[in-house]
C-alpha cells in the first residue's frame, strides 16, 4: 500500500491520501483524544507523540501536530495508517456515528428553512469541495438573525488563513446568493 502526503495551507496539518475511500459519512473530526472512543484509527493516531487532531475526509486523513517536527511524526502516522487499512478494521465503530452527530445539532428558526436549504446547498456544491482539497471540512451549524454559523474542521481549524477564507471567501459567496445573510461566524 502506498500513501501519499500533501501539505495544506495550515503548516501544522498534513493530508494523507491512502488511495481509497476513507469516510463514507463526510468529514469526521477529532480535536482531542477523549473524542476518539468511536474510532480505533483515531485512537492509534492520537497515540503518536505530537498528534493533536485528526480528521477523516472522503478520501483522506488530515493529521494536525501540536508540536514536534513532521520528519519525526510522519513515519509513525504512515505506519498507523498502513496497518489500519491493511487490517480491514472499521474506521468508525458501528452505531457510534449516531451518538456523535447528536452533539452537532443544528439550530435555526423553521421560518428560515428555505434560506438554510440554499446555504447548505452552496456549502455542499461550492465550498466543501474546495475546503476538502486543502485537508479540511466545513459544516453548517446554524442560522440566526442574519448570521450563518459554521464549523471548520481538519486543516481549516486553526489555520492562519481560515479567518480570511471564512470572512472574505465564504461570507462573500453566501451573501451574493442569499442577500439576507449579514455575516458568517465560526463556531
Amino acid at each position: 500500500m502506498f500513501i501519499q502526503t500533501e501539505a495544506t495551507p495550515n503548516p501544522a496539518t498534513l493530508k494523507f491520501l491512502p488511495g481509497r475511500s476513507v469516510s463514507e459519512v463526510g468529514g469526521v473530526n477529532f480535536e482531542s483524544k477523549d473524542q476518539t472512543v468511536i474510532s480505533p484509527l483515531a485512537q492509534t493516531l492520537f497515540a503518536v507523540d505530537g498528534v493533536s487532531g485528526v480528521m477523516f475526509g472522503s478520501d483522506f486523513v488530515a493529521v494536525t501536530k501540536a508540536d514536534g517536527e513532521w520528519q519525526y511524526i510522519k513515519p509513525a502516522v504512515l505506519g498507523a495508517l498502513m496497518e489500519h487499512f491493511m487490517s480491514g478494521a472499521p474506521l468508525i465503530l458501528s452505531g457510534a456515528m449516531a451518538s456523535a452527530s447528536d452533539a452537532e445539532a443544528e439550530f435555526y428558526d423553521p421560518a428560515d428553512a428555505a434560506l438554510v436549504m440554499t446555504v447548505k446547498e452552496l456549502l455542499e456544491t461550492r465550498i466543501r469541495p474546495t475546503v476538502a482539497a486543502d485537508g479540511g471540512d466545513i459544516t453548517f451549524r446554524g442560522y440566526k438573525a442574519g448570521i450563518v454559523y459554521l464549523a471548520m474542521k481538519g486543516a481549516c481549524a486553526g489555520c492562519p488563513s481560515s479567518t480570511a477564507t471564512l470572512k472574505h471567501g465564504i461570507e462573500n459567496l453566501l451573501r451574493h446568493y442569499v442577500p439576507e445573510i449579514q455575516s458568517v461566524e465560526q463556531m
